[in-house]
């Protein structure tokens, strides 16, 4: 089984973050789920990200950074949104990554190096009509991350959700959630 690290998006380390980690739980896997705001959960996407720029988000990555010190080098990165900040920065600069699942949000790869480390598998799972996935451009950077990878794999599910995976949100899609869990079980297998 594998042992993953699932960095939760804007609103927090809330019960839809922790809920999805269970059901890899259920399945036999490992999941940590560090708290990148020390206890704080919001209401919006907004609120949340007015507390990220007030840290900053290079204080927030530094976090998810600190948060994996101690556990071995062999993980499966995983982000929500502004979770991906964290869970794609170690896949790419932490040597020893097993795997990268990058929920709703991609960024560029010369954010955190050249190009995709080899070896390292990587799936990036979006709404094809997210307007933060799709009309902020991460979608384009999803490509770039999926064909550099040697195993790279970019999931469109159709709507026009942002958080579509996370049960406690009104956003959530449960056919899309389920596919997106399905997927998201067949990868941990394959590095497990």
């Amino acid at each position: 089984m594998a042992q993953i690290v699932l960095f939760h998006h804007a609103l927090g380390l809330t019960p839809g973050v922790t809920e999805f980690a269970d059901e890899l739980r259920q399945a036999g896997h490992t999941v940590h789920t560090p708290d990148l705001f020390e206890g704080r959960t919001f209401g919006s996407i907004e609120e949340g990200m007015d507390y990220v720029q007030q840290v900053s988000f290079g204080e927030v990555i530094e976090r998810g950074i600190r948060a994996v010190e101690n556990l071995p080098a062999e993980l499966v990165y995983a982000g929500f949104s502004l979770g991906v900040l964290c869970a794609q920065k170690l896949a790419q600069t932490r040597p020893g990554a097993r795997g990268a699942l990058l929920y709703y949000a991609c960024v560029p790869l010369s954010e955190f190096g050249d190009a995709w480390p080899d070896g390292v598998p990587v799936q990036v799972h979006g709404m094809d009509a997210d307007p933060v996935f799709v009309g902020e451009g991460d979608i384009g950077f999803a490509r770039e991350v999926v064909m550099s990878a040697g195993q790279g794999e970019l999931f469109l599910y159709p709507g026009d959700q942002h958080y579509f995976a996370d049960r406690t949100l009104p956003s959530y899609d449960p056919d899309a959630a389920a596919l997106l869990l399905s997927r998201t079980l067949a990868f941990l297998r394959s590095v497990a």
